[in-house]
């Protein structure tokens, strides 16, 4: 027995030198991306081995092989191996990326904006293949049923739906049938929370009578309130003219909107001379009646005596008012009624 121990024991010293000595290089570590194929853990000098890219990487150029030296270290590693790219991932819709890289290992988590819901995976990551590992998700809106509609209103929807199921944002306008009007939110959306905007309620306005008018009168009206949106109209007696809208509508502020006035007409206060209205010439004394609208414009005539020639000075009427231009000179009754035709109206015009 004790022959054969020793045998044992010399062989287990044998195994040990012949696998450690120092001139024996020890197999490559992975490194940047690179590796060695297979089981050996030791070779003897002069072995060429044959590196290649690790899984997930993809060779970028360099020599694929090294050579074990006799002192036991392998000659230098020039093999190129960078990760694997994946596509280019496209803009979430309503939603963000958010990432550093596209490469092998790289991971892409996903969020929807306000308003929206994810649905798919909340991240991807770059496999060995150059492929994410999950679909990219969808970012959905949240919905809404139909929005309540109070007592005496109605709502106009921003487009036509179908169904009782709307989405976030979408909205529409409320409407109350005068002579009601709205109090509170006029306009409905659907909340990022799945929940309408507070609808409004609607409330009875109600405007006074409407006042009487100087110098004029209100046709087919009543003295009572009215609602919202009633109207009365207002005419005036003549010669007065209206000033202003000819009806007033009963607003949601209880206040009625504004109201005419009767305006008094002009007298064209010459006796003798032409005037010139609404594009004719007219002698005074055939100007009948002798009446400008309030706001009309009227002209006399006026000499230039530096050139001797006419032109026309106009004037406007003004509730009852209408001033003459001072450049305006009347004839006498002989010049008017001899020689009327060298009357500035009658001779040639200043250009």
């Amino acid at each position: 027995m004790r022959p054969a121990l020793q045998l044992l024991l010399l062989c287990h010293f044998g195994l040990f030198v012949s696998v450690t000595p120092q001139n024996v290089c020890q197999r490559p570590p992975a490194q940047d991306g690179s590796e060695l194929s297979g089981g050996h853990f030791f070779f003897e000098p002069g072995t060429e081995i044959m590196l290649s890219c690790s899984q997930g990487y993809t060779p970028k150029g360099g020599s694929r092989s090294i050579v074990c030296k006799s002192n036991g270290q392998w000659t230098e590693r020039t093999l190129k191996c960078s990760r694997k790219k994946c596509p280019v991932p496209d803009q979430l819709q309503n939603g963000k990326l958010n990432f550093e890289d596209i490469t092998y290992e790289s991971i892409i988590t996903f969020s929807c904006n306000e308003g929206y819901i994810l649905h798919g995976a909340e991240s991807s990551e770059c496999m060995h293949t150059a492929r994410w590992s999950h679909v990219f998700p969808e970012c959905k809106p949240v919905t809404c049923g139909l929005p309540d509609i109070p007592a005496y209103a109605k709502i106009v929807y921003d487009r036509a739906i179908k169904g009782n199921i709307t989405e976030f944002g979408f909205g529409g306008t409320y409407e109350c049938r005068p002579p009601m009007v709205l109090e509170g939110n006029k306009r409905a959306t659907c909340g990022a929370d799945g929940v309408w905007t507070r609808p409004p309620v609607c409330k009875l306005v109600t405007c006074p009578a409407p006042s009487s008018l100087d110098n004029g009168f209100l046709s087919f009206a009543d003295q009572r309130e009215y609602g919202y949106k009633e109207r009365v109209r207002y005419g005036c007696n003549d010669p007065f003219v209206l000033d202003g809208p000819s009806e007033t509508e009963c607003q949601e502020t209880g206040l009625w909107s504004r109201k005419p006035v009767c305006r008094a007409s002009c007298k064209v206060n010459i006796e003798r001379g032409r005037i010139l209205y609404k594009g004719q010439k007219i002698w005074i004394e055939d100007f009948k009646p002798n009446q400008v609208q309030h706001s009309e414009q009227v002209a006399v005539y006026c000499l230039d005596k530096e050139r001797d020639c006419g032109f026309p000075a106009e004037t406007h009427c003004i509730d009852g008012q209408l001033e003459i231009p001072g450049c305006f000179e009347e004839p006498s009754e002989l010049k008017y009624q001899l020689r009327a035709g060298t009357l500035p109206s009658e001779i040639r015009m200043c250009s």
